[in-house]
């Protein structure tokens, strides 16, 4: 099992918001900065490159400060690490990766975030009993997806496969989120992280190499663009937000951090209309006031002191 949480850290409270606030944007930017870089760019490539130099970046920082051995770990913490990278950041965000080719990052942003709704759904599928107001929540938030995705899917104006793989993203985060709770992890969340970012980049390299992608690839036609945003979900996405994220289950309650899942969508939004354009219409104005309402209703539920901690998604 994994090792139960210490008890929170003291900070000041003006940090716990400055770090809140970098997941909010820098997280919430993400699915904009994706979708500039699959435009030009193999998404599964892009996503073995991204993770692989975060997982550069992370271990190098590591062995500097504290030495080789600090990445020493058992075989079962290693393949758990790895089980949970290949989910989340594999499945989860490769699934983001290839969907963005077809969905615009507001939308897409919208549909990774019922997430804690989906999470709900595999608790309960594995036996786990869930409150009646929570249940209705998730119903709420599925409702709001099916308003938001299907007149545009029906109607042609959005790939239903990008839909697909979006879908099935937020079930590859979702059961990673709950089997991180179970499997044996390295005690050190850096060092955690460090092996999930190499699962991420493995899952990119080898599932690219299988379907025929980097047949085709042609560095030459990878855009200014495309290459800034790769860089920017490394050093932005992958190595600051996440420390940010790292820090803050040590200092703030989890019901504050998981206000993340329905912030996020508002600044991909917000940006994919002020930056690309993005049409938002009332569809999904409709459609994402539902699922934000229905993610800020179970959040708000997990708040009660029996309630246990929820696992928290990765980030994108």
């Amino acid at each position: 099992m994994r090792r139960a949480r210490t008890a929170l850290l003291p900070a000041p409270a003006w940090q716990v918001w400055g770090a809140l606030l970098i997941v909010y944007v820098v997280w919430g930017s993400t699915y904009l900065g994706i979708r500039i870089v699959v435009e030009t760019m193999p998404p599964l490539l892009s996503l073995g490159i991204r993770f692989g130099l975060a997982a550069v970046i992370m271990g190098t920082v590591l062995v500097i400060r504290r030495g080789p051995r600090v990445l020493r770990v058992t075989r079962a913490e290693l393949l758990g690490a790895l089980l949970i990278g290949g989910l989340l950041l594999g499945i989860g965000n490769g699934g983001v990766m290839l969907g963005e080719r077809d969905v615009p990052s507001a939308m897409a942003a919208l549909i990774v975030g019922v997430i804690p709704l989906v999470v709900l759904i595999i608790r309960r599928l594995m036996g786990e009993t869930i409150d009646r107001t929570q249940v209705i929540g998730v119903t709420a938030g599925l409702i709001g997806l099916v308003v938001l995705v299907a007149p545009l899917g029906l109607s042609g104006t959005v790939a239903p496969l990008g839909i697909f793989l979006l879908l099935g993203s937020t079930i590859g985060w979702a059961y990673g989120s709950v089997l991180s709770r179970v499997v044996r992890l390295p005690r050190d969340p850096f060092v955690t992280t460090f092996y999930q970012f190499l699962a991420g980049c493995l899952f990119g390299f080898i599932v690219s190499g299988l379907t025929g992608e980097m047949a085709n690839v042609h560095p030459s036609s990878w855009s200014p663009q495309s290459l800034v945003a790769l860089a920017y979900l490394v050093v932005f996405g992958s190595l600051i937000a996440f420390s940010a994220f790292t820090w803050l289950l040590q200092h703030a309650p989890v019901t504050r951090i998981t206000t993340y899942a329905y912030v996020n969508p508002v600044v991909a939004v917000a940006l994919g209309w002020f930056v690309l354009g993005e049409v938002i219409t009332p569809p999904m104005i409709l459609g994402a006031t539902m699922i934000l309402g229905s993610v800020a209703l179970i959040v708000r539920l997990q708040r009660s002191p029996k309630a246990a901690p929820e696992p928290i998604p990765e980030p994108a």
